[in-house]
């Protein structure tokens, strides 16, 4: 990809940023090359432009609804060796588990009964210990004996007809990050496993809709590569599947990369700040402005109160990320570090303080 920031056609006069603003006020989704100049722009009095315009584009779409919901991380088994995760197959100091049926369906009551509607179950790549059969049984498992409503799933890439089996079983949303769309940085991020092939999970989301799919959810993980580079290749992709199929993306996540027990990433090279995740929320807002843009708990509490305010539209809350981890703790079994460990109630009442409105 060319390096955006140095393109000799990028356009940052104010007088254009203010009619990409009004566009996107329209709820009318931007070009590439209008995604690529905000990606550029550097004046910071225009940012604060940026920002209330996402503010009010989330409106327009969501009201003042905040969406709330809570990951269900169903095993760590995994066969993949992302040097950043704690899940790695090379992370000795892990300790494994996967739920059986009982437990998956035991951690999803205690969440009803804290009134969470929608889950997000979470597994690791090992098909051979939770492959698709596991996942239905799990499925139908927390449908039949809970009071959730709506569940999404963050699983590896999979088959068309692998697929169809989850989209029959009642999933709502299937998820899934490329990570980074930079293919050396990606190869040399995961050197092992299944997850090694780039072009298998590039075309992740093609066999998700082929099979019946009409929500997906969508990412990159920030701090894995130039955050310019990977924010305006996964906007191209969006744009992509829209033109294949139709539609594109339901949601939009903005995972940063945290640090992970077990990790091998000795440094954060791309890491990204507080400023630039900011315009990031902002950019995924105004570029496909009916997205749901998706906060995960790995953000501060300070951190997340403000990106309330700032377009996003649905956050994580109370999350654990380890199996089990909201009933039983088995020992090192986190994905990542939480940033907000607020409970639920805690993060309902900010909330409210800002005058949104919690809908679980």
């Amino acid at each position: 990809m060319k390096d955006i920031v140095m393109n000799k056609d990028i356009n940052t006069d104010s007088v254009y940023i203010r009619d990409i603003l009004a566009k996107s006020l329209d709820l009318q989704i931007l070009n590439l090359t209008e995604v690529t100049n905000l990606i550029s722009l550097e004046d910071e009095e225009l940012w604060s432009e940026v920002f209330e315009t996402a503010r009010r584009v989330k409106e327009k779409v969501y009201g003042k609804r905040i969406i709330l919901f809570a990951p269900l991380y169903l095993s760590n088994e995994c066969v993949n060796n992302c040097i950043y995760c704690g899940f790695r197959k090379g992370n000795k100091k892990a300790k494994r588990k996967i739920l059986s049926v009982n437990e998956a369906v035991e951690e999803a009551s205690l969440l009803a009964s804290r009134e969470y509607k929608r889950l997000l179950l979470v597994a690791s790549e090992n098909s051979k210990l939770a492959g698709v059969d596991y996942f239905e049984k799990i499925i139908n498992g927390i449908y039949k004996n809970t009071d959730i409503q709506i569940l999404n799933i963050n699983t590896a890439p999979t088959s068309v007809e692998e697929f169809k089996i989850l989209k029959a079983c009642g999933v709502s949303l299937y998820q899934c990050f490329q990570e980074t769309y930079h293919i050396p940085t990606y190869k040399f991020m995961h050197p092992t496993g299944p997850k090694a092939d780039y072009e298998w999970r590039l075309r992740v989301m093609d066999r998700a809709i082929e099979a019946g799919f009409e929500d997906i959810g969508m990412g990159v993980l920030l701090g894995l590569y130039d955050w310019r580079k990977d924010v305006l290749a996964l906007i191209a992709h969006t744009h992509r599947l829209m033109k294949k199929y139709g539609f594109g993306p339901r949601t939009l996540s903005v995972p940063r990369l945290q640090p992970a027990e077990g990790s091998k990433l000795n440094e954060i090279k791309y890491r990204v700040s507080d400023t630039d995740f900011k315009k990031i929320v902002a950019i995924y807002r105004l570029s496909l402005p009916y997205v749901g843009v998706v906060i995960s708990t790995r953000e501060s509490p300070e951190f997340r109160d403000e990106l309330f305010l700032m377009g996003a539209s649905q956050f994580s809350a109370g999350a654990k990320t380890s199996p089990g981890g909201y009933i039983h703790m088995w020992g090192k079994t986190e994905q990542f570090e939480i940033g907000d460990k607020r409970s639920l109630e805690d993060i309902i009442e900010k909330i409210k303080s800002l005058g949104l409105i919690p809908t679980l």
